[in-house]
């Protein structure tokens, strides 16, 4: 029987270690949802989530997770018959093209090797054959989750623009948002999804859909059914639309507090930790690939998110061998999922994380690959370390205070 003892080290890909802060936020007794009370801490809420965002437009709040995310922007944008164009980049652009089809849509998918970022040139070469524009959306993944890639939505914006193409540009931010840097307004998105159990360090449960004019002008027509997550509805004035019933309290509860967290560290400054660790942890695997067994997933270095790192293991180690191995200790990384099951594992590098914690989950991760014989390059946590006293790190947590 395994007994834990001490610290969790909760490295997930998500949920992410949830701060006491918010724990104690919503560990309090339920409110009349219709008082003026909880009305003003909506009000609140709703506005004050939107600089997250770093948008203008409506943020739209659901009970759900990001699949609920997803299929909310879907069914208020879209009808049924529709065309989506949809550049593949790993598991969750692939599942996020298995819903649009639930819903009636055609997809058209751009190919794309699951170990490189998505390329806005081929976006651009798709939408300028489009000549009767029937692709009504273009629905892309930010950062993919299992393969750790993160794409540039500024170049697929420029690509979509460059086509002259009026599809809507919809992005998951699912695992990028409050780690990576996302001006939904300055890049031009149009819808963009995400959900609470990530960056913004709360339990999963809450999805978060944000859409600016033109966004909200085609959910005006667009004529999926839907009830639950319609936009039109849920601006419609009376504050129990919002939620269309009952509102999720504890989750607003816990929201407000992450709001208040991320105002006092800064937005800035919360995106420069994410970089700094995500370094830290890219320095680590860096010289354990040197042994030529272990890799990085992505196998570009710029592509590479900054809340998540996936990691290939070499043939004919068990990966899940290694996290099981590391839960005996307390240790909690993350599986690889579809085509990677057993073949790798992620670490988690976001929301709640610190420095002392990403290097002692580096140290524990070396423990088990050393107890499992995987070949190794030495120095990992030498190099670790280092890249957090590294003049770049030290320019970049100067800009951030």
């Amino acid at each position: 029987m395994v007994i834990e003892r001490g610290f969790q080290f909760l490295l997930s890909p998500g949920p992410t270690p949830v701060p006491d802060r918010i724990l104690n936020a919503m560990h309090r007794q339920s409110v009349d949802f219709s008082g003026p009370e909880f009305i003003a801490l909506c009000d609140a809420v709703f506005e004050d989530v939107k600089a997250i965002f770093q948008t203008k437009g409506i943020v739209h709040l659901y009970g759900a997770n990001g699949h609920g995310a997803w299929e909310a922007a879907l069914s208020n944008i879209l009808s049924p018959g529709d065309t989506v164009l949809i550049p593949e980049v790993g598991v969750f652009s692939e599942a996020w093209r298995a819903m649009a089809q639930a819903l009636g849509l055609v997809c058209e998918t751009v190919p794309n090797s699951w170990r490189k970022a998505i390329d806005a040139n081929a976006i651009e070469a798709v939408l300028r054959a489009d000549k009767a524009h029937k692709i009504k959306a273009v629905l892309f993944v930010h950062v993919d989750t299992a393969t750790s890639l993160k794409s540039d939505v500024l170049a697929a914006r420029k690509a979509i623009d460059a086509a002259g193409h009026p599809a809507l540009f919809c992005v998951d931010t699912i695992a990028s948002l409050g780690t990576t840097a996302f001006p939904m307004d300055a890049w031009g998105v149009d819808v963009t999804v995400a959900a609470s159990q990530k960056g913004l360090m709360m339990p999963a449960g809450l999805a978060l859909v944000a859409a600016n004019d033109k966004a909200m002008a085609a959910g005006k027509s667009a004529k999926m059914p839907r009830r639950y997550w319609d936009w039109q509805e849920r601006v419609a004035g009376e504050h129990y639309q919002r939620f269309c019933g009952t509102a999720p309290e504890h989750h607003i509860f816990g929201l407000r507090e992450a709001l208040n967290m991320i105002a006092e560290e800064t937005l800035d400054a919360v995106i420069a930790r994410h970089a700094r660790l995500a370094r830290c942890v890219r320095a680590a695997v860096s010289v354990w690939c040197e042994a030529g067994g272990m890799r990085f997933n992505a196998e570009n270095p710029a592509d590479r998110a900054d809340s998540v790192t996936a990691i290939l293991t070499p043939e004919g180690i068990d990966a899940e061998e290694i996290r099981a191995a590391g839960r005996e200790m307390n240790l909690h990384i993350g599986s690889a999922i579809g085509p990677y099951r057993g073949k790798g594992f992620r670490i988690g590098h976001m929301g709640n994380i610190n420095e002392p914690m990403i290097l002692g989950a580096l140290a524990g991760i070396e423990t088990v690959l050393r107890r499992h014989d995987v070949p190794l390059g030495q120095g990992a946590m030498d190099a670790a370390i280092a890249s957090l006293n590294s003049p770049v790190a030290d320019t970049l947590s100067q800009a951030a205070e």
